[in-house]
């Protein structure tokens, strides 16, 4: 069962210079292509397989600068090794790194404001009735446009899956594709090519305490119903999802472009978690957006792929997620690209 998320794919200007991995995708229009390579090899004195040499030589010698560039990049964002078990706990507090001292992570908006929880719970409702209100709510934002959100509803035990990887992954690195635009300074690729590029982009979870399992009366002295007086709420959770280049800056204190709020408040009573997907605004003009919403789509989805596992060890999201963690020096970034390239 897939995370449901709302269609709204109206575009915004990305406002951050981002970090780039370029790469090349053929299309099939071979002949065209064949023609201006013999056109090109003419003009720099040298075969086909001699220019396509030469280009293949240049290509790898551009992803090997661009993935060392990506590796120093991500350096500072993985964590440091334990401290020795004689460390006291005075200074081991003291040593903490850049993932846990983000200060954005302020608290997010109460459920009960976005929704009417009470009368949910007074009346019979089922969990796709929930998330169609969920759904409903979302798409009338911004002037009845759904523009600068996106929303889920999240089946308990993918959760629960999520949440348990996320506690133990808290962070990685999601590439978003980009169109690169023509460089006039630069000689044009050959007909049928056309450069792709990466905007890569870093992701953070928190945890937060969990919600109080809700009441069907507004009465804040009126304790749940007798069937849920046992039971309690997972963690809420956020998710923050900032462009690598802004976190390298300014670490702490960088602009998130995309905030994922999991409500958890209706796990008990409903099995069912409802997603909000904040797109911080642009400080450039009215109803503008530092991500448009096909890329908010992205990002959730890609947070799907690796962090919701399959558990039969055959995942690549599971796989490559280990490996940036647990053997950094394995971790082979074009990887990622075509896994992504595959799945989003």
């Amino acid at each position: 069962m897939a995370i449901r998320l709302v269609n709204s794919f109206k575009y915004a200007r990305v406002a951050q210079a981002p970090l780039w991995f370029t790469t090349r995708a053929l299309s099939t229009n071979s002949s065209k292509y064949t023609q201006k390579l013999r056109e090109r090899a003419e003009e720099q004195g040298l075969t086909i397989s001699q220019l396509l040499e030469k280009v293949r030589a240049d290509e790898g010698k551009r992803r090997k600068e661009e993935a060392e560039k990506l590796k120093a990049a991500t350096a500072l964002l993985r964590p440091k090794p334990a401290l020795p078990a004689s460390t006291t706990s005075g200074t081991a507090d003291k040593v903490k790194t850049q993932l846990t001292e983000r200060k954005d992570a302020a608290p997010f908006k109460p459920l009960s404001s976005i929704l009417n929880v009470s009368r949910i719970l007074a009346t019979p409702h089922t969990p796709e009735q929930i998330t169609a209100l969920w759904t409903a709510y979302h798409a009338t934002r911004s002037g009845g446009t759904g523009r600068g959100y996106v929303c889920a509803s999240i089946p308990l035990d993918m959760f629960y899956t999520m949440m348990k990887t996320g506690r133990q992954y808290p962070t990685f690195i999601l590439p978003l594709p980009r169109e690169q635009p023509a460089d006039p300074t630069v000689p044009p690729p050959a007909p049928g090519e056309h450069n792709v590029a990466h905007e890569f982009y870093f992701m953070q979870w928190d945890f937060h305490a969990p919600p109080e399992v809700p009441s069907a009366s507004e009465d804040p002295f009126t304790k749940p119903g007798q069937s849920f007086a046992e039971v309690s709420n997972p963690a809420a959770a956020t998710v923050l999802f900032t462009p690598l280049q802004e976190y390298k800056l300014r670490g702490a204190f960088s602009t998130p472009y995309l905030v994922l709020t999991m409500y958890t408040d209706l796990a008990a009573t409903h099995s069912v978690i409802l997603m909000r997907g904040e797109i911080t605004p642009s400080t450039t003009g009215v109803d503008r957006y530092m991500l448009n919403q096909e890329d908010a789509q992205i990002l959730a989805m890609s947070l799907q792929k690796f962090y919701l596992w399959n558990n039969d060890g055959k995942d690549d999201g599971e796989r490559l997620l280990r490996t940036f963690h647990e053997k950094p020096e394995e971790f082979k970034w074009q990887e990622l690209l075509d896994f992504s390239k595959l799945t989003v």
